[in-house]
C-alpha cells in the first residue's frame, strides 16, 4: 500500500546548504520524499511510501530521516493535527458540510483538542465518527495513518514531558 504523510523537524545547528542536506537524505532512503525547507532551521518532508501498513511506512520514514540527518527533532507527524477545512478536504467535502455535521450532532461530533477561533482536532477522531456513521468516504489506510500519526505524536509528547533524569 502507499501512503502520503508529511514529517516536521526542527534542525540541529548545522552548516548544512540545503543541497547538502537533500543528499543526505536521498542517500539516506528519503529519495521518495519531498524536502521543504520554510523557516530557517525547520525542515518538512511530504512521503510517499510504499509499505504493509501505515505504521511501517511511518516508522520506516523516520529511522530513515535520523540516519541522513543526526541530531534532528521531530516536531510533528502528520495527518494528525487538523481544522475542519483540513478534515474536509482530505475526505473531498466541502468545509460547510463538514460544519454542518459538527453542528448537527452536538453530542456525538468528537471534541477539538483545542477549541476557538480555530478549532483543532485529531484527524483519527474525525475519521472514527465518520466510520461509525456509515460514510463511505473514510478509507481504512486514511484511518489507519491518521491513527499512526496520532500515536506518534502522542508518543514524542510524553517523551518531551518526561522528567529529565
Amino acid at each position: 500500500m502507499e501512503f502520503n504523510f508529511t514529517l516536521r523537524y526542527r534542525l540541529p545547528d548545522t552548516d548544512d546548504e540545503i543541497g547538502v542536506l537533500e543528499q543526505h537524505l536521498a542517500e539516506g532512503g528519503c529519495d521518495d520524499a519531498l524536502v521543504g525547507i520554510g523557516l530557517p532551521g525547520r525542515l518538512a518532508l511530504a512521503f510517499c511510501r510504499e509499505a504493509d501498513s501505515a505504521g511501517a511506512a511511518l516508522r520506516s520514514a523516520l529511522d530513515d530521516v535520523q540516519r541522513a540527518v543526526p541530531g534532528v527533532e521531530l516536531v510533528e507527524v502528520s495527518p494528525d493535527l487538523v481544522g475542519l477545512t483540513d478534515a474536509a478536504d482530505l475526505l473531498g467535502m466541502s468545509r460547510q458540510n463538514m460544519r454542518k455535521l459538527m453542528v448537527a450532532n452536538p453530542q456525538s461530533f468528537p471534541s477539538p483538542v483545542h477549541d476557538g477561533s480555530t478549532s483543532i482536532w485529531h484527524l483519527a477522531d474525525i475519521l472514527g465518527w465518520m466510520r461509525a456513521r456509515g460514510s463511505g468516504k473514510v478509507t481504512m489506510e486514511m484511518t489507519e495513518l491518521a491513527t499512526a500519526a496520532l500515536q506518534l505524536n502522542l508518543d514524542r509528547e510524553g517523551r518531551r514531558l518526561q522528567p529529565k533524569a
